[in-house]
């Protein structure tokens, strides 16, 4: 059976619903997702999913998960490098260590490398298809080139079981006492992914690294100095095309890119950030504009959300979200599956969703308890381990009284049980604008009943929904997320849209995203007075 779904397709079938044009939607798996904006919240229920998380036990300390398919099955995996325990600081923790999904909610894990305590992004450096890895750490005493420096980038084989330096250059510009959290980006739109790093602390600072292709890395920003409380993310902030920065430090929070590996901080009239600058911040679409809106918690422990409106001028679209509270960290994650960007929060041993609107309008949909204090050391939403059609989340709190807490690991799964075959475009979702030659990733979710996660294939149209579909990748595994590298021939739309297709057996589903994102390519339009690599004038001449 084919199933095909344009934006303004409604398909009566359970969870196989794309919204009609009245909104500004990816996809809903929700019945009454039809019905006006004023149409009930789905509420969320959540169930740990944590079977295989121990061993290894952790320590104490933050830290930084990511959610990805490490191994190229199709089944999300966990990847750390962990807490103040690693390597084998009372605990059995040290290096890269992966917990292998089983597609159900359970997990076991390898461990490689001597080394940790700290940071971890995931993506494909060198273009060879398979997923590498990207840390920020203070234990790098390893004594083996795997492990001895502060900041480091290693290849993996698509095992998820063996790693290679691909180091040279990183962690040479005053990085001194420490790294941690660490994000990728193709900050320089030249096709390949570049590196980003938080200091552990007080003083390293912030740092850019920018990939030289061959294993060699130059730094292209950074400053040391000033209090860090460990995040760094890149998104689009200013809808501009190139990577923008946000980051916990004393110094500020926003550093717009320039998309030729330079950032600029633009704060404006964001509230004040304290000693250590804003803390537990993230990046999403709140408001459905193509750019990346920022969330963190303030200093009475409430939670607020802002998006940025021209230079130096930020709106709020905090709406009734708590003003004061314990919560310590953020994710702005579509954890509902409306297509409207929600509120994930964690802290004190308290997880609760809000369901964002799209305008800056909240309602709880969601809680959960982790056992006290349930101190955070770390927190992430957005993967679907289950591919049950919902985001999941995993944490690491501090549990127990001193001097016998120590931390915890866990999974929290929602807990629908899917009845059709579907999928559904997270990213982009319209809006939003992407450099022809340039490093980007797809991101989408799927509900898949049974018989395994199943295959996806990527289209490209330029002219529309209807256009003429162009193939960007060809039965893939069902991970959620696909690198892109934008060709970079592709000439200039507006108009551009995805097409993508789930296989599981004989049945396929495929849906288109909902509105159009734009691609600044290299011809006429953008010809005249553009050169080489500088794209900063680019959010003028396309709206």
């Amino acid at each position: 059976m084919v199933v095909t779904m344009g934006p303004r397709a409604r398909v009566a079938m359970p969870l196989l619903l794309v919204l009609a044009a009245w909104g500004p939607f990816c996809g809903s798996q929700d019945a009454a997702a039809g019905e006006p904006p004023s149409a009930p919240i789905r509420r969320l229920a959540y169930v740990e999913s944590s079977t295989g998380l121990v061993p290894p036990t952790m320590e104490g300390g933050g830290t930084e998960l990511e959610m990805g398919d490490v191994d190229g099955d199709g089944r999300l995996d966990l990847v750390s490098i962990g807490d103040h325990g690693s390597p084998y600081v009372n605990s059995d923790q040290h290096g890269v260590m992966v917990w292998f999904g089983d597609g159900a909610g359970s997990w076991s894990v390898v461990m490689v490398g001597e080394f940790g305590y700290g940071g971890v992004a995931l993506g494909d450096v060198n273009g060879d298809g398979l997923v590498d890895v990207g840390y920020g750490m203070h234990h790098n005493y390893s004594g083996v080139d795997l492990g001895d420096q502060l900041l480091e980038v290693a290849l993996g084989d698509g095992s998820g079981m063996s790693w290679t330096p691909w180091d040279d250059g990183l962690a040479t510009n005053g990085e001194d006492w420490g790294m941690f959290s660490t994000d990728f980006a193709d900050v320089d739109n030249d096709g390949d992914l570049d590196v980003g790093s938080n200091s552990f602390g007080c003083c390293a600072g912030v740092h850019v690294y920018l990939n030289q292709g061959d294993g060699t890395w130059a730094q292209s920003f950074g400053f040391v100095g000033g209090n860090s409380a460990d995040e760094i993310v890149f998104g689009d902030i200013n809808g501009d095309g190139n990577a923008d920065l946000a980051v916990s430090q004393q110094y500020g929070t926003v550093y717009l890119g320039d998309g030729a590996g330079g950032f600029a901080l633009d704060d404006g009239n964001l509230p004040a950030g304290g000693s250590s600058g804003r803390l537990g911040i993230s990046l999403g679409d709140v408001n459905a504009d193509g750019r990346e809106d920022l969330a963190f918690r303030t200093s009475s422990g409430g939670l607020e959300v802002w998006a940025w409106s021209g230079p130096g001028a930020w709106i709020e679209l905090s709406g009734s979200l708590p003003a004061s509270g314990l919560w310590e960290a953020t994710q702005l994650v579509d954890m509902n599956a409306d297509g409207h960007v929600d509120m994930a929060a964690f802290g004190s041993g308290q997880g609760r969703v809000w369901a964002g609107d799209g305008a800056g309008g909240w309602t709880e949909a969601a809680s959960f308890v982790t056992p006290s204090p349930g101190d955070y050391e770390a927190f992430r939403a957005g993967g679907d381990v289950d591919h049950n059609g919902f985001p999941d989340l995993v944490l690491v709190a501090d549990e127990g009284s001193w001097p016998n807490d120590f931390n915890h690991m866990h999974v929290f799964k929602e807990s629908s049980v899917p009845t059709a075959l579907g999928i559904w475009p997270v990213d982009p979702c319209g809006g939003e604008k992407l450099v022809a030659g340039a490093v980007t990733f797809i991101d989408w979710i799927t509900a898949v009943p049974a018989g395994g996660p199943g295959a996806v294939t990527l289209e490209l149209s330029l002219d529309g929904p209807s256009g003429q579909w162009t193939p960007i990748a060809t039965d893939i595994a069902n991970s959620g997320r696909f690198q892109w590298r934008v060709p970079p021939d592709t000439p200039s739309s507006t108009t551009a849209f995805l097409r993508l297709s789930l296989t599981v057996g004989a049945e396929t589903v495929t849906t288109v995203t909902p509105r159009s994102f734009t691609i600044l390519g290299g011809d006429a339009l953008f010809s005249d007075g553009f050169e080489s690599g500088d794209t900063s004038a680019w959010s003028a001449a396309v709206p």
